[in-house]
């Protein structure tokens, strides 16, 4: 079962990279983000930081086994770089209205 979680884990960081540097390259979201992302560069960005620190984070710490001194040092970096590209890619969204800023208008 741990190779299964590995597995997925790995799959999982591949794709959300790939799509990134899709991103980077070409300008392409996913489909499901398209509407949200009004800077799809730096949502590229963000996915490649969140996919390298997610893997960081997954396979030197948790799936590592008992931690050690210095890997447990790198997992924690990892952690903090999948929180960091979390949010290059909310930066990278358009903001909601907010309920109240709708202007009326008279014509």
């Amino acid at each position: 079962m741990h190779w299964v979680l590995m597995g997925i884990a790995l799959l999982t960081a591949t794709v959300v990279a790939v799509g990134g540097v899709a991103g980077i390259a070409t300008g392409w979201v996913v489909p499901w983000g398209r509407s949200r992302v009004l800077r799809p560069r730096l949502w590229g960005y963000g996915s490649v930081v969140t996919a390298v620190g997610a893997t960081l984070w997954i396979f030197l710490g948790p799936m590592a086994g008992p931690p050690h001194r210095p890997s447990a040092y790198v997992a924690w970096a990892g952690w903090i770089m999948f929180m960091a590209g979390l949010l290059i890619q909310h930066r990278a969204q358009r903001h909601g209205r907010a309920p109240g800023d709708a202007t009326k208008t008279s014509s």
